[in-house]
């Protein structure tokens, strides 16, 4: 065949013709799937070119993409080109963006309502035993060590006929989230005192809450039957910290109680109706209802539950309930005796069952007209959520992007030097590869203990967490909470404890015995405890095992320098130090340290240990010799001390204080 001119230019534009790639329209804070739907690809593909970008496994089809670079470096790996366009509008309706409490209502709305009242105090002050004496129960007596560890709601009608609704909070320092959200969801706080032990820590606690949600606050003497109290002392020290009594010529009703053997209970129930009545305490029954979550659980037979006070509004069953990115339609409600109910109103502290899954407890509960408006109000809140962590993710994505630019611009500088020498490059970039192995290959080798916890309630576990979170001991002994829930131990956390090697805590809750066997087959940890202190003791007994031997310093004996000489060592002039030993045993095989005034000049061993002429193993108190040390250059001076030491091995034990 003859090719003609037209032919081979044809044949050379075909051969040399750059292939075009495809343009995608992309714009900031595009979510993972609107970058899949754009690019035409497959969702997965895009979130493993994400990986591979980002470095990070943190993402899903609803995680936002902010950083535009993120983005065209994310096209580019799946092999096309991007064109930045403003944001593309939300095909959602914009008037229920989401929900929020009712404007107020008219005041010829609002009906009496009864008070809610919360119990706070140090702990074993008296708190639950108060309570269990109004309500005729005996609550603290089953309470495991005495303790309460999640908040109580109890509906309880007192000898005057006033009803009441009680939170119970726990005043053990663990608990400290849980008596915030018992002092802003109510009404009056009893503060609970024990006269024989006055103002403590959580005492004060509990005041200062009080004061910041503005809660009016009736003081409990509690304990008054007790011998050697001091009621007057309790109220100076509680004047001290502002809250001056009438008895003192302050505005706080104080009421002296002994909640054991039922003094003065009466005095007590009329200080509260006093109370309720001076704040005209009224509520809105009709509209949609508003709340707050008191407490979340799963329990055996009626799924989750959740604890929760009606603040507005009346709840029946079928009502659409949204707390977060929560929501529930009322299956059934039940009051604190566990009887099922028909209605709750304003004051009302009512469990309810019906939800998906689980509220945070603390965050307010309101009604929702329709299923339609329930979808958009979740939309909306999950794409706040999702900006949130996109913002989050984005330092993350940020500090991998830098470190890509930097290896980069080092192959690029290597490709000036060396020109486009194939060699060179590949030898290159497998000793970065090697680099980036072996950096991700070195090992910790600081202890580490890998837990996973299981309560019974949102607030038992959001207690331990909190506990956790004072863990600041990571440089010896690092502490990982691999998962944390709600509920009994389950199959689920025993696979997960055999991937992490996890030791499974359990707080007033059980694994049914096939779990337990599992648990036991694989060699997994389970622990379960009802008292706070006692898990948190077997932590750190788990953690102080980890920890490795340390040398540890024991001072066997001290001695003053009284002079220097030198001698002749090897025809080498060598200075030795005249000594007294004015305490203890000094042992030539120990450790040394000579301090001049404040200061240690020296650390180190000996070379000779004589007395007169005799080379000894120990020197004994108020004998007098001369010490010789491995290091020739030492210069003494009269007055120096020195200290003898042996090392010993000895067991690390954690530094970590929880507060208990």
């Amino acid at each position: 065949m003859v090719f003609n001119e037209e032919m081979l230019n044809n044949f050379s534009n075909e051969k040399f013709k750059k292939k075009s790639l495809p343009i995608i329209e992309v714009w900031e804070n595009m979510t993972v799937n609107e970058l899949a739907k754009s690019a035409k690809r497959n969702i997965n593909d895009v979130l493993d070119v994400l990986y591979i970008v980002s470095g990070k496994d943190i993402y899903d089809k609803n995680s936002i993409l902010s950083d535009k670079y993120l983005i065209s470096a994310i096209t580019k790996k799946l092999g096309v080109k991007s064109k930045i366009i403003s944001k593309q509008t939300s095909n959602i309706e914009t008037k229920y963006k989401d929900i929020t409490r009712r404007s107020l209502p008219n005041k010829s709305q609002l009906v009496r309502r009864h008070p809610v009242v919360t119990i706070m105090g140090h702990v074993d002050h008296g708190k639950t035993t108060l309570l269990d004496a109004l309500r005729h129960t005996s609550v603290a007596q089953s309470e495991f060590g005495g303790i309460t560890q999640c908040i109580g709601a109890f509906d309880v009608t007192l000898d005057s006929g006033e009803r009441v609704t009680f939170l119970d909070t726990p005043g053990h320092a663990a608990f400290t989230s849980m008596r915030y959200r018992g002092a802003y969801a109510t009404d009056i706080v009893i503060l609970v005192v024990a006269a024989d032990d006055g103002i403590k820590e959580q005492t004060l606690q509990s005041i200062e809450m009080a004061k910041n949600a503005k809660v009016p606050i009736i003081v409990a003497i509690n304990k008054i039957d007790k011998p050697n109290i001091d009621i007057k002392r309790t109220q100076h020290e509680l004047a001290d910290h502002g809250i001056v009594v009438e008895e003192l010529g302050g505005e706080v009703q104080c009421v002296k109680i002994s909640a054991l053997k039922g003094t003065n209970l009466q005095e007590l129930t009329e200080a509260i109706v006093v109370q309720a009545e001076l704040m005209d305490l009224k509520g809105d029954p009709a509209g949609l209802v508003e709340g707050v979550v008191i407490e979340c659980s799963n329990h055996v037979g009626r799924g989750k539950l959740v604890t929760a006070l009606i603040q507005r509004g009346t709840l029946k069953k079928g009502c659409l309930l949204v707390s977060g990115l929560a929501w529930a339609k009322v299956r059934a409600m039940f009051n604190d005796s566990g009887h099922p109910i028909l209605e709750a109103k304003p004051s009302d502290a009512i469990q309810i069952t019906g939800w998906k899954e689980l509220p945070n407890v603390g965050d307010e509960m309101l009604e929702v007209e329709n299923d339609k408006v329930l979808q958009e109000i979740l939309k909306f809140r999950e794409k706040d959520r999702n900006e949130t962590l996109a913002k989050q993710h984005k330092a993350v994505a940020d500090q991998r992007l830098q470190e890509h630019l930097i290896e980069y611009r080092n192959l690029l500088e290597i490709r000036r030097t060396f020109g486009r020498d194939k060699t060179v490059m590949k030898k290159v970039r497998v000793e970065l590869a090697k680099k980036e192995k072996n950096k991700n290959k070195i090992e910790d080798p600081t202890p580490t203990i890998n837990i996973i916890i299981k309560g019974d309630v949102a607030g038992s576990v959001e207690a331990l967490l909190d506990i956790f979170d004072l863990y600041k001991s990571d440089k010896i002994c690092k502490l990982n909470i691999v998962h944390y829930g709600i509920g009994s131990i389950t199959s689920s956390d025993i696979e997960l404890a055999d991937t992490f090697k996890a030791i499974i805590y359990g707080f007033n809750v059980e694994a049914i015995k096939t779990v337990e066997q599992e648990a036991t087959a694989k060699g997994i940890s389970l622990r379960l405890y009802n008292i706070v202190y006692k898990l948190i003791d077997n932590v750190k007994a788990e953690i102080n095992s980890l920890l490795p031997e340390v040398n540890i310093e024991e001072i066997t004996g001290e001695a003053t320098v009284l002079q220097k000489y030198d001698i002749d060592v090897k025809n080498k002039k060598v200075s030795v130090a005249g000594c007294r030993c004015i305490k203890g045993v000094l042992l030539k095989s120990g450790l040394y340290h000579i301090i001049r005034g404040n200061e240690t000049i020296f650390t180190g061993r000996l070379a000779s240990m004589r007395h007169l002429k005799d080379e000894m193993s120990s020197i004994e108190a108020n004998l007098e010799c001369g010490l010789r040390f491995e290091d020739p250059m030492i210069s003494f001076q009269p007055g120096d001390n020195i200290i003898c030491a042996i090392i010993k091995r000895d067991k690390q034990k954690l530094d970590w204080d929880p507060g208990f």
